[in-house]
């Protein structure tokens, strides 16, 4: 019988806040949440962006005074709105006014001065007062530097591109741990991968204790590895501007290392590993890996990951240059604008709309998925249910990054399973679609026309499309969990977030069975059945995957174990949700800290005790079994 692989525990962070507890959703959604609601989710923006503290049962403001709760967040309200999701690049990423595009190259040093060639463009506006400047063509011209020269000066431009989708403002991730000079991608690992186990409300130790270690598996990466000065960025740039490369920085820039860190430093997993790349659906690769694991029995416990941190000014000149990105020049062009206000800023991802490029964003996020033999067994809490991820290609090609065919297969083949397990009726009025949905023109034609096919395949009438990337930014690998985190909050608060950045949908979107909606849409908590995430990934990667809400799962768990047994798991449930909710009173609050266990437990071949059958660990309840059934049984003798 196959397995249930169920939604235990989420957690992470992106533009909008902390993803467990549905932090993050409860920010895109503000307006429609009642007077509490929104109190607990701008004190816990506070306390992340450091404009709040809780101490000895006082808030307390910036300045260390103590204030009332409402007046506190009544002074910090603006803020915090202004410092979240998409907006203008802030200083503390780069200065988006003066951003290194090229360096003065060929330095070729004589007797008494130095000598290199710039193009005309590259020269500063204040020549140095020891510099020599001689035309040597229409294009170029010879520098000779008298004395020594300090350095080679860089030329400053001000970025083409000045919108993204940024961690809240203040959030700085490393200061939590000792994060030992991590990249910032990982830094967000560590705390998103913490957020989301401690969300569960069960110890992880407890959970291991019920299951074989090697029954636990880690999928996670993301799609371009870590690009800042800690990782791939500075190993590839410091050579050629004199800065020495770390021993840390080739390492740390590998796209598995989100995985590598979990396993070293949360969890000490010595199951199975893996971080899968496909671009922009990466994440639902990793999360089809721990599906396939679950339904199989070959694991009963995966945790699922993404962690992208893009918002560089080289990865933002690099996609840039594409074409993909919305540029300012162009964002002006659409609205008939001389300037660009913060405001604008904040639109500049218009999903489905009249738009010109996608905004690129950062974010991490993690989920815990659970075999439901083993949620039964320990009173999890369920939060959804993944019958399958499907992954298609696009076939033959072109261009590398146009898009293709795959998408209307995996599509198709996820809304193909709703209605197989849930039936015809669930599917064409119970659910709805969280669309790629990148802001390009391209893509809004594509992807539209995919959806709508689909649609119309399938009788559907009206399909809801969301596409939270108008919020978040585009997270590149980590798109897809941004997709499915926020999609929970759906069924936990019964809206479906709207587009509100695009004013209305543009005339070559495909729309005849579609429905698309500038303002969050009211469906109740058990209002859709379904959601189906959708990824179109560079290079003809493509991924849909069907999520069941959790009161759907909860009624297969009655069905396939009995009344009895899911009476049982409520009363052990109680138990959990207290100790998670517990969790989430400190997290709010500024009180709770990533799990970060450096040089802990460590375990060498020495230590182990191993036999034919087996492999014990000191610190483990359960042995590993190294029994192996022979696979080829049914055509040997």
């Amino acid at each position: 019988m196959s397995h249930l692989p169920l939604i235990v525990g989420f957690g992470g962070v992106n533009p909008a806040g902390r993803g467990s507890f549905h932090h993050a959703y409860r920010r895109i959604i503000l307006d429609k949440l009642d007077v509490q609601t929104q109190q607990q989710t701008l004190l816990n923006l506070a306390t992340l962006m450091g404009l709040a503290q809780y101490q000895d049962g006082q808030y307390l403001n910036q300045a260390g005074e103590a204030c009332a709760l409402d007046a506190l967040l009544s002074d910090i309200n603006d803020q915090i709105l202004n410092s979240t999701l998409i907006r203008q690049i802030e200083p503390d990423t780069f200065d988006v006014n003066k951003v290194v595009m090229n360096k003065a190259a060929a330095l070729q040093p004589t007797e008494d001065s130095l000598s290199f060639t710039l193009r005309k463009r590259q020269l500063p506006n204040v020549i140095p007062d020891n510099w020599t400047v001689e035309s040597t063509n229409g294009q170029e011209v010879k520098i000779t530097v008298a004395g020594k020269l300090d350095a080679i000066l860089p030329d400053f431009k001000e970025a083409p591109v000045k919108a993204a989708g940024q961690l809240p403002t203040g959030f700085k991730p490393g200061t939590l741990y000792q994060s030992r000079n991590h990249p910032r991608n990982l830094q967000m690992t560590v705390f998103a991968a913490s957020d989301a186990l401690s969300s569960v409300g069960i110890p992880f130790e407890e959970i291991l204790n019920q299951v074989a270690p090697d029954h636990v598996a880690v999928y996670a990466s993301n799609s371009i590895g870590q690009l800042d000065d800690l990782g791939f960025g500075g190993l590839t740039k410091y050579p050629s501007i004199g800065k020495r490369t770390s021993s840390k920085q080739m390492p740390l820039g590998y796209a598995q290392m989100p995985a590598d860190f979990v396993n070293a430093y949360i969890l000490g997993n010595v199951g199975t590993t893996g971080g899968a790349l496909g671009a922009c659906a990466t994440f639902l690769y990793n999360l089809r890996s721990a599906v396939q694991d679950i339904r199989s029995g070959k694991r009963k416990v995966v945790l699922v990951g993404g962690s992208d941190a893009p918002v560089t000014p080289e990865v933002i000149e690099g996609f840039r240059a594409m074409g993909a990105l919305a540029e300012d020049k162009d964002l002006k062009a659409l609205d008939k604008k001389e300037q660009l206000t913060p405001a604008d800023y904040r639109k500049a991802c218009r999903p489905f709309g009249d738009n010109c490029g996608f905004t690129i964003g950062e974010s991490s996020q993690f989920v815990l998925l659970m075999s439901d033999d083993l949620a039964m067994e320990l009173g999890a809490e369920v939060y959804g249910l993944v019958p399958d991820v499907f992954v298609n290609a696009d076939g033959h090609k072109k261009s590398i990054s146009a898009p293709g065919i795959g998408n209307y297969m995996t599509l198709g083949k996820a809304a193909s399973l709703v209605k197989s397990v849930l039936g015809e009726e669930s599917l064409q009025q119970r659910s709805f679609v969280q669309a790629h949905g990148t802001s390009t023109p391209q893509n809004r034609v594509t992807e539209s026309h995919v959806i709508n096919e689909i649609a119309t395949a399938f009788d559907i009438p009206a399909w809801p499309v969301a596409a939270v990337k108008c919020y978040l930014g585009h997270s590149q690998g980590t798109a897809g969990g941004d997709q499915l985190t926020t999609s929970l909050g759906t069924w936990a608060y019964g809206y479906i977030p709207g587009i509100q950045t695009t004013t209305h949908i543009a005339d070559d979107v495909y729309q005849s069975n579609l429905r698309f909606s500038q303002e969050h849409v009211e469906v109740g908590q058990t209002g859709m059945d379904t959601v189906i995430l959708n990824s179109k990934g560079f290079g003809g990667n493509n991924g849909s995957a069907p999520v069941f809400g959790p009161h759907v799962a909860k009624a297969l768990l009655r069905k396939k174990h009995g009344e009895a047994r899911y009476t049982a798991w409520e009363q052990k449930r109680a138990a959990t949700l207290e100790c998670a909710e517990q969790y989430n009173y400190e997290a709010t609050h500024g009180l709770a800290l990533p799990i970060y266990r450096y040089d802990n437990n460590v375990l060498e071949g020495y230590d182990l005790d191993i036999t034919a059958e087996r492999i014990k660990l000191p610190g483990y309840t359960n042995s590993i079994s190294l029994a192996e059934e022979n696979p080829f049984s049914d055509f040997m003798d």
